[in-house]
């Protein structure tokens, strides 16, 4: 068998049971975004689960199938208990199948962290490990011996009917504190009858369900186990009894899918999906530890993003197979274009969450980088080629830049225009602080793409209304951005005030003492990058809370990350003025002075509406993309130039 000349170890076939995946990157279980009102697939789940199999994904798996009506954590799981599921799943393996992409199903049940709101049993309590009242206040009996059982045929039924539906895997969900995890957890599972106190009576009713499961699908159907090799939580286990929890798998299931962590710890979470903030492949030393003491297949996860560190992980011996989640948002196409040497044009995942928010909040999908996530129906067939048009782009950040790119790309003579020397708008901050790099990256991978699509780059061209009429043009796109705000106060153009520029050299031109006035996210994340490279660094905002426009899971990641700095934050602090010895302060306690040898403006952004509103009728057509609009974050500016772009 010939090998792929880029990732020879990446691209090979893996056969697990009697089913050949035809490489060694597996999607890592997504939950539906939204579901019908009695729980099936729509078109537009099927579409988003397509999608991430369309560019080169072996397998790609659907979260959350629910076994049993108890078990139900939210409104909006699959029904694996009811038969009416088995139409859309059917439909659902096809879409896989359509791009010769495996079909898994993840089998879970939330035992006590279910949700009355959605089922609860008869006697209106959940069920779990023990008599308890779960952290949402609900009543949790339990489960007897009957139950236990009850629930394992549950799990057989569920995966046969998966089965039945065309799937080519079945995956156990036995970590993350679902049913199972919370079983097998030590800190979860006070039991001292036969399914509690040693390890191998709280694995007891894992290896029930796995048993049973092979009993209704048969032996020659693939039965994937995920399992937190550790679980990061106080009281939890650490990666030395996940080793015996895989060895008690070993030979019994198909795939050891190793992950970590337990959800219903915020700060857990984190580095179950890991954040920017720690590196990338942070839990892949759980499974290489695993696969030491096993026989059994071993995939791993958690944030990896760059096919040479997928590459070197096979390769080494780590694991037998690397799973993704978000970065299958990111770039769907990103394994096709790894193994056709084009890695320098993959997307790569910045763990920003911007998924994770959206699934939370609204239940809807959405990514920073992909503007088509959340909208894959409507790009399951190609837009109609357009008429020529002559379109020029004023402005080279993310939202220009991908204006500019889909226009092109779409049969349109496209110029763009951008003042400074460098493309990148607002994320060239991120050029040098090192848990941003695959921010950076993305302006990398848009400046590439820009050159492919054929548009005309013009640098250090500050365009105006007047000149853009004058250029005849059918379409123009205003993406000029927006201006930093800097607080009126006096003193405030003194030389050691310096901008959010500062930051784009290797080497930012900053004291030692640094007072960040802002505490949003931008000024946090300065904070913690400044102090990495040693500065003492103090936050000051106005505001009574520090960093409120940013997501809560990244937020609990900063904290983490600022837990053991040198960082101090101040809030409900109003500058007063600057002068030769720092800044001055208003406080609840009288005025302060922070005494600093620079002071970083981190106070936010305002749109320059009247810049903006000048370009007004220069052309046929206009359009506004990014923060000349409102400003905001980059999904926001990638997604309308994206969009706008369509409306050529």
């Amino acid at each position: 068998m010939m090998k792929n000349k880029y990732y020879p170890h990446l691209a090979s076939p893996i056969t697990i049971n009697g089913v050949t995946f035809k490489n060694r990157i597996f999607g890592a279980p997504m939950s539906n975004p939204e579901l019908d009102v009695d729980c099936n697939m729509r078109q537009e789940d099927i579409a988003f689960h397509e999608n991430r199999g369309r560019g080169g994904l072996a397998s790609v798996a659907i979260g959350l199938g629910i076994v049993d009506a108890i078990g139900r954590s939210h409104t909006k799981e699959i029904k694996l208990y009811d038969v009416m599921s088995l139409p859309s799943l059917k439909e659902a393996a096809n879409a896989m199948h359509r791009h010769n992409c495996k079909a898994v199903m993840e089998l879970a049940h939330g035992g006590k962290f279910g949700n009355a709101r959605a089922h609860s049993n008869a006697d209106g309590t959940l069920i779990g490990p023990n008599d308890e009242v779960n952290a949402a206040g609900l009543p949790v009996r339990s489960m007897t011996e009957e139950d236990i059982y009850r629930v394992a045929d549950c799990f057989a039924q569920g995966a046969k009917l998966v089965k039945e539906a065309g799937f080519d895997m079945v995956l156990i969900h036995g970590g993350h504190g679902w049913l199972l995890g919370q079983f097998s957890s030590p800190s979860m599972n006070r039991r001292t009858d036969q399914w509690g106190g040693s390890l191998e009576n709280r694995m007891r009713f894992s290896l029930l369900v796995v048993e049973k499961v092979r009993e209704a699908v048969g032996p020659n159907f693939p039965i994937e186990f995920r399992m937190s090799g550790a679980e990061y939580t106080k009281g939890g286990y650490p990666i030395e009894e996940g080793v015996e929890m895989a060895k008690m798998l070993d030979g019994k299931v198909d795939i050891i899918h190793v992950s970590a962590g337990v959800h219903e710890d915020l700060e857990v979470f984190t580095y179950t999906h890991p954040s920017m903030f720690i590196e990338h492949g942070y839990n892949v030393h759980l499974a290489a530890e695993i696969k030491k003491h096993v026989k059994t297949p071993v995939a791993t996860l958690g944030g990896i993003n760059d096919p040479d560190m997928m590459e070197e992980i096979i390769a080494s011996g780590k694991a037998d197979i690397v799973q993704v989640a978000r970065q299958s948002l990111s770039d769907p196409y990103f394994p096709e274009k790894a193994f056709s040497g084009n890695a320098a044009d993959i997307m790569r995942c910045c763990r920003c969450y911007t998924c994770f928010f959206n699934y939370l909040t609204n239940r809807t999908f959405c990514c920073a980088f992909n503007p088509v996530i959340g909208n894959e129906l409507q790009h399951k067939q190609a837009f109609p080629a357009a008429t020529p048009k002559k379109v020029i782009v004023v402005g080279g950040g993310p939202g220009g830049m991908m204006a500019a790119i889909t226009a092109a790309e779409r049969g349109h003579s496209v110029t763009l225009y951008e003042k400074n020397s460098e493309l990148g708008g607002q994320l060239l901050s991120e050029q040098y602080i090192p848990f941003k790099q695959d921010m950076f990256h993305f302006v990398k991978v848009l400046k590439r793409r820009l050159e492919h699509a054929g548009v005309e780059v013009r640098l250090n061209t500050e365009l105006n209304a007047k000149q853009a009429a004058a250029e005849n043009a059918d379409v123009v796109f205003t993406a000029i951005g927006a201006n930093p705000i800097v607080p009126p106060i006096p003193g405030i153009d003194h030389k050691k005030v310096v901008g959010l520029e500062a930051l784009h050299h290797a080497t930012p031109a900053l004291g030692q003492k640094v007072v960040i006035l802002g505490g949003g996210l931008v000024g946090c994340e300065s904070a913690i990058y400044l102090n990495r490279l040693g500065k003492n660094v103090t936050i000051v905002d106005m505001k009574a809370d520090w960093a409120p426009d940013s997501y809560f899971m990244h937020k609990t990641a900063m904290a983490i990350a600022m837990r053991d700095s040198n960082i101090k934050i101040y809030v409900s602090t109003k500058a007063k003025a600057v002068t030769e010895k720092g800044l001055v302060c208003e406080t609840a306690d009288g005025e302060v002075t922070f005494e600093a040898d620079s002071i970083l403006l981190a106070a936010g952004m305002k749109a320059d509406r009247a810049v903006a509103d000048s370009f007004y009728n220069t052309a046929p057509r206009v359009f506004e993309t990014g923060d000349c609009i409102k400003t905001g974050r980059v999904v926001d500016a990638v997604t309308t130039g994206y969009y706008r772009a369509l409306d050529i």
